[in-house]
């Protein structure tokens, strides 16, 4: 008499961790340069004074797209 084994082996390849983890701080990265440049570009003339950028360089860097440094 013949014996059938059978082996059961679990999903263990994580290596898609890494890929997922860094396209979430990728993504996090983006998120916050949008709305850094949707608030800058609200920041009023005095206000962009005080931290010493131009209204032609704000709206410059205002301008990007997020996914642009």
């Amino acid at each position: 008499m013949s014996t059938l084994t059978l082996s059961y082996h679990r999903y263990t390849d994580r290596s898609w961790r890494p890929t997922t983890r860094k396209l979430l701080m990728l993504m996090t990265v983006w998120y916050q340069r949008g709305r850094q440049r949707q608030q800058l570009a609200q920041l009023t003339d005095r206000e962009l004074r005080d931290i010493g950028i131009s209204h032609a360089e704000a709206q410059t860097e205002a301008s990007k797209p997020f996914w642009q440094a």
